[in-house]
């Protein structure tokens, strides 16, 4: 039986009125984790971020990527 996305919301709204008070910033949190865990910065973020490391001098020589892994 696949669950709808209303569905979805209403148990989620259900769980969140059942959790005390004083514990809902705490799985406000939980529930800001978990979504910036599961999805994926768009192209335009991740290049703007990589270019800001470039910018700050934080880059390894091609060189070196292999240096940690025992390839033998």
């Amino acid at each position: 039986m696949a669950i709808t996305a209303p569905d979805y919301l209403e148990q989620l709204q259900k769980e969140i009125e059942q959790t005390p008070e004083e514990y809902r910033g705490l799985l406000l949190r939980i529930v800001h984790s978990f979504r910036e865990g599961v999805t994926l910065p768009t192209a335009e973020q991740s290049l703007r971020e990589g270019w800001q490391d470039v910018l700050q001098g934080n880059t390894h020589p091609v060189e070196s990527l292999w240096d940690d892994l025992d390839t033998q």
